[in-house]
Order: C-alpha cells, then structure tokens, then sequence
C-alpha cells in the first residue's frame, strides 16, 4: 500500500469535505435508478453511500424506509421502532427523511431527547430490553450510520427484532421493494412534513442513554474499576458515544477522562488515516494518533468508532493493539471470568480472524463458531447464550451479561474498551503484556493483508470455487488440512476461498468495489513462512480461476 504523507498527521483543510455542498446534494440530487451505482444496495452494515456520488440521496432513504415499514407489516413487527443516529453530517438530514415516513406509516417511533446522537449498541440493547418476555407487539430499529467511514457517507441500516444487523433475507426483501419504489419515482411512499411528523402522537422520546449506562454493571464489573482507580482514558472521536462516557464515569465513580468532546460533522480534529482519507478507525494507527501519543498519562486507554459499534485499545507497554490481539486476550480473559456462563457456551470468529483464537478456544475446552465476514452470523448465539462472544478481525464484538444473558445482538465498542480496564485491574498488567504472555504458550502469528488483480469475471469465479478446484496439497511447506468454501461454524458459503496449514493459512476474497481481490494471510512460523504463504496463495487461486 501506499502512504500518504498525510496519513497520521491533523486533516489539512484541503481534505475536509464541503458540508454546504454535502447536505445539498442530499436533497438536490437525483439518483439513477438503471445505474447500479445509485441503488439501494444492503451490504454486510446496510446502505451506505455519499450524496455526491448519488449513492446517498433524500430519494434513497424515502424509498428505503418505507421499504421497511412495509416489511414490518407483512411481519407483524407493531412494536415500536428505535430510531439513532451518529455525528456524520448526512445522518441528521437522513432522521428528518425517515421520521416523516414513519410518521405517516402511523409506525411507533422512539427517538434520543437532548442527546441527539444515539451509539449503535444502544439500539440493539433498547430493542431487546422492550422485547424482553413478549411474544408479540415487537419492537425493532434503524441506525442510520456509516460506521468509521469518511465524512461524506451516510448509512442507513436496520435491526429486526433480534437486535442485530438483518440478515439477507430481511435486507434482498428491504433493498427489493426499495429500489421497485425509486423505479417508479417514489410513487407508493407516504410521507409527512418533519415538523409534523416530530409531533404526531405515534413520536416519542426515549432515555437511550441512562437505559443503556445503567445496566453496564451487568455486563463489566464497574465496582472493580471504582475499587482500583486505575486511570482510563477514553476518546469518542467526535462520534454517538460522546456523552455517554462522562455518565459512565459519573455514575459508577471512575478514573477516566475523556480527552475531548468535540463533536464536528468534518472530523477536521483527525489524524488522518494511512490513504489520505479521514475515517474514525480507532484500529488504524494513523488515525489514532492522537490518543497513542498519550499512552503513558494512562493505565489503558481507548476509543470508539463514530456510531461506538467499534473499539481500539491503547496499552501503554505497546500501544494501539492489533484488534486479533485483542480479540484473543477478551477471549481469553472473559471466559476464565464468568463463571455463570453455560459450559457450552462457544466463542464465535470469522473466517479472516486469527488463529490464535482457534488455539485459545482450545486451551479454554470452548467450542469454536467460525463464520463467513458480517456480525449478522453471531446474532442468533448471542440472544440465546449459546455464544458468549462474538467478534470480527475489523475490531468489532460484543459478548453475554455477566450472568450469561444477552447484552446486545450487535457491535458494542463500548463494552469491550470498559472490558480492557477490567481486565488490566484485576490482573495487575494491561492487555498488551497479557497478550505477550499468550504466545509465550500459544505462539506467535504474524499476519498481512494484500490485494491482486482481478477481472469482474475472475471475481465472480472466485465467489463461486468449489473446494476440489483447489489441486495443491501443500502450502508454504505444510499439508493442507482443509480447503474451505463455506464456513466450518454454519455451512454459508464465505464467498471465497480459505486453506489451511498446521501453522498458517489464507483467504481470498474478492472486492465489492474494485477489480482485484484480497488475500489475508498468518502464519506461527515467522515472517519468511508468511511471505511463501502470500506468494503460494496467489498461485493458488490463480490456477483455480484459470481453472473453472
């Protein structure tokens, strides 16, 4: 990859997208229905798209929302439906837009008070607390958010009553229906003017924030943190969580400072991320910056996401933590520490995830759920217990209450950050020397990512290869031990291919948005065996595209 002599440095101005020109574009534009570029398309966290591009538009979220109200009705979901947004300067216009279609479906909307901005986890917690004990009358969500992504996208992205992300039959029946309604100039959409809409009797406002705050001493051991006075520091990054860690702080009497409150729709107080661009990945070294250069004012410190569904954990013996390493000391550390979790109770990874959770999952006698790339693959093991964490290579999990139930069926950036200060309390060292003591016993993989040219055609192959297209029998040295296709956890295809060694392994996967496709690779025997995996797996999967 290429750097930017940007990257990690504060935006200049000349990166700073026109928010005047942005929000206008929301509203003025008109997307195309015939390009595929301008329709509604569901991806792994729903729509998501820019208004200058066309790809985030008024039309788009009119069209979407009443998609859903109408999906919610064929379901018989008459609950109400929890509205959040985060700080990009798209998710306000894109709450007035989906209000005033809910509104005018009579659908039962809840929406934040004076805290305006509403954290992904919150929505997924606040449905399954309404949905508690009923049977019928349930309720759902939308989060409208584009995650860590640049601040001119917008995101709009729904959660059944499950509370996590839809699966894809709830959004191919959402994105369907929404882009029937954008072919047809949006005719069959209702609609109210916001202000009304703001007033109807079917809007109301809910405490998203204290419902959310007061129960996380049912997920992290707060009087632990209280007792130790370990001190934390914690930065939002200008994104939906930025009240909450003040009440956080303030109600269970913690030693944590949130470095700023700053909230700005350009995110012109980032440093910026290794291309060039400003995203609020708080697993980017370059954009965390910032909070690494004051590692050593803090026992642990961290920071989420712009809609808090992601974590990046600041230790000081080896500041920002790999998310795999990170993954692999939570894993490690929370199923020695709740006790009251069931014996069966599996740890859920996806395919590109690393291996030292595999042998973690070993060493702890716990079941191992391995999946395809999405969060939507652990929501059914987390609302019934049978997971007690869940967590993706991309630096976003959640996990069980502290008594085995579930907590929230989504992301949760916060509660794996409060979890690292649990963790470094009741330990005596911070994350990042119990992860060196790990592969004392366990090893120590070394993992990279690259990119390889590749045709439409060749992509679309890759999607489809069949194990038996895969002729080598070794990799790097090693005998495969398996060529995988679908996920070994619940059998849905992956969209690529993975193989694996005794000591490492790949997987391809092609790109949603470019002409090439992606390789992760790890091994546990050194850099050198890493590069011979890399270079292998390209022969591999190029002699299996060459090979249909």
């Amino acid at each position: 990859m290429s750097l930017s002599p940007f990257a990690g440095k504060i935006a200049d101005a000349s990166l700073l997208v026109n928010l005047p020109r942005l929000v206008s574009a929301y509203y003025t534009h008109r997307p195309d229905p015939k390009d595929p570029q301008q329709r509604v398309a569901f991806g792994t966290s729903g729509h998501r798209g820019s208004s200058l591009l066309n790809s985030f538009n008024e039309a788009h979220i009119l069209a979407t929302t009443q998609a859903i109200c109408e999906y919610r009705q064929a379901q018989g979901i008459t609950g109400p439906l929890f509205l959040g947004i985060d700080s990009h300067a798209l998710s306000e216009p894109a709450f007035a837009t989906a209000l005033e279609v809910l509104a005018a479906n009579a659908v039962e909307v809840m929406i934040a008070g004076a805290e305006i901005y509403t954290p992904t986890p919150a929505i997924s917690h606040a449905i399954l607390t309404y949905n508690q004990g009923r049977h019928t009358g349930l309720a759902d969500g939308i989060v409208i958010t584009p995650s860590h992504n640049p601040p001119e996208d917008g995101g709009f992205k729904y959660n059944p009553p499950n509370g996590g992300p839809a699966d894809t039959v709830i959004t191919a029946a959402v994105e369907t229906r929404a882009n029937e309604l954008l072919s047809q100039q949006l005719h069959g959409v209702k609609r109210l003017p916001f202000e009304q809409a703001l007033r109807a009797a079917t809007t109301h406002t809910h405490d998203y924030l204290n419902s959310y705050v007061a129960e996380l001493d049912q997920v992290i051991d707060m009087e632990l943190l209280r007792q130790s006075g370990i001190q934390m520091g914690v930065h939002p990054l200008g994104g939906a969580g930025v009240h909450y860690w003040g009440a956080i702080a303030e109600r269970y009497g913690l030693n944590l400072q949130v470095i700023s409150t700053e909230v700005d729709p350009s995110f012109r107080f980032m440093s910026v991320d290794w291309d060039g661009r400003i995203r609020m990945d708080p697993s980017s070294p370059y954009a965390m910056e910032s909070l690494i250069g004051l590692k050593d004012r803090f026992d642990i410190a961290f920071a989420c996401d712009t809609d808090h569904d992601r974590h990046g954990i600041v230790a000081p013996s080896v500041g920002l933590m790999p998310p795999n390493h990170y993954l692999s000391v939570a894993i490690n550390y929370l199923f020695r520490h709740r006790p009251d979790w069931r014996a069966e109770a599996a740890i859920g990874k996806t395919l590109v995830s690393s291996s030292m959770i595999d042998r973690v999952a070993a060493s702890l006698g716990r079941g191992l759920y391995e999946v395809p790339v999405g969060f939507k693959w652990f929501v059914e093991g987390l609302h019934d217990g049978s997971l007690g964490f869940g967590g993706e290579e991309s630096a976003g999990a959640s996990f069980l209450r502290r008594n085995g139930t579930v907590w929230s069926t989504d992301k949760d950036g916060l509660i794996p950050a409060l979890l690292a200060a649990e963790m470094t309390a009741r330990e005596g060292h911070d994350p990042g020397k119990a992860y060196l003591e790990l592969t004392k016993t366990l090893g120590e993989p070394v993992a990279e990512r690259k990119e390889a040219p590749a045709s439409p055609e060749q992509k679309n192959r890759l999607k489809k290869l069949s194990p038996e297209q895969v002729k080598s029998t070794e990799l790097a040295g090693e005998a495969i031990t398996a060529r995988l296709t679908s996920a070994p956890g619940n059998g849905a295809a992956i969209g690529g291919l993975k193989v694996t060694t005794a000591n490492g392994w790949f997987a391809a996967r092609p790109s949603g948005t470019e002409n090439i496709y992606k390789i992760y690779a790890e091994s546990f025997l050194g850099q050198t065996h890493l590069a011979r995996i890399l270079d292998e797996a390209q022969q591999i999967v190029s002699a299996a595209l060459s090979n249909p």
